[in-house]
């Protein structure tokens, strides 16, 4: 008898929640069919679904959702960790944002998400020396989504920006893992000074909306940044800063507020 060699699909519990949910959003809803077809059912993996909603929020007469889609289908097989990063970043939104109630969501309909994986594709194009599609990108992601990520910025995973609005991070800006921020946030410089002139951000960080980081200042894993801030030096771990400009008003108040997302300032005793 011959042999098969039969494979096991692998196992992405991501991709098969977002299929189950897709599935009962078109039974729920059939007028959203052909939006869940299209965007997420047609396709084999969460990669291939990326590519097709990059392209198709990206496309314009400059330049075709065809185009598009090839760069953005030649990133994900070229660098795993783009589709990893996807991945931590969808279960960070549905974990912190009250809002979010299925994974579908972010990669339907909140731009925070979109956005943030559109720049992912543009940071590798930067990473391989394609600077002016990179450049692109981001003016595409800035017209598009409301967000401007210089593509040499470099971001963690488990990213979540919650509204998304008006969210400005430099060129050598440097975001950790598991960060959260708010709409309005600014990761910029404080002049014309060229050269490594943006801030660092630690993992774990929760940045409140409006809150303003300017310069190559550090700011400490798991520290608080309460919103409306201008931030102008460094930031200690597990701190909680506010003002214009910020200082230290007590602790983070957990070890991991970017997770709590609470941003409420309680007077130390």
């Amino acid at each position: 008898m011959a042999e098969t060699n039969a494979k096991l699909a692998a196992i992405d519990p991501v991709w098969q929640r977002v299929r189950q949910e897709a599935f009962a959003m078109v039974e729920a809803e059939p007028l959203l069919g052909a939006l869940a077809h299209s965007s997420l059912l047609h396709h084999a993996t969460l990669e291939r679904a990326l590519a097709y909603r990059f392209s198709l929020k990206l496309a314009s007469g400059e330049m075709s959702e065809q185009i598009l889609r090839e760069i953005a289908d030649e990133a994900y097989s070229s660098d795993p960790s783009l589709g990893q990063a996807a991945r931590a970043d969808v279960t960070a939104v549905f974990d912190r944002d009250p809002a979010c109630l299925r994974l579908i969501q972010p990669i339907l309909f909140f731009k925070g998400y979109q956005a943030i994986q559109a720049y992912r594709v543009g940071h590798w194009l930067w990473q391989n020396g394609r600077r002016d599609m990179a450049y692109f990108v981001q003016m595409r992601v800035s017209e598009a989504f409301g967000v401007d990520i210089h593509p040499n910025a470099r971001i963690g995973r488990g990213i979540m920006i919650d509204h998304a609005h008006s969210i400005v991070i430099g060129e050598t800006a440097v975001v950790g893992d598991n960060v959260s921020m708010l709409h309005s946030v600014t990761l910029g410089g404080t002049g014309k000074e060229d050269g490594d002139r943006h801030p660092k951000i630690g993992d774990g960080v929760l940045i409140g909306a409006g809150a303003k980081v300017l310069g190559n200042i550090h700011v400490g894993h798991c520290s608080r940044i309460a919103a409306g801030s201008v931030v102008l030096q460094d930031v200690p771990h597990n701190k909680t800063v506010a003002g214009v400009p910020a200082r230290v008003v007590g602790e983070a108040g957990c070890s991991q507020p970017s997770v709590s997302m609470d941003q409420i300032l309680r007077a130390e005793i």
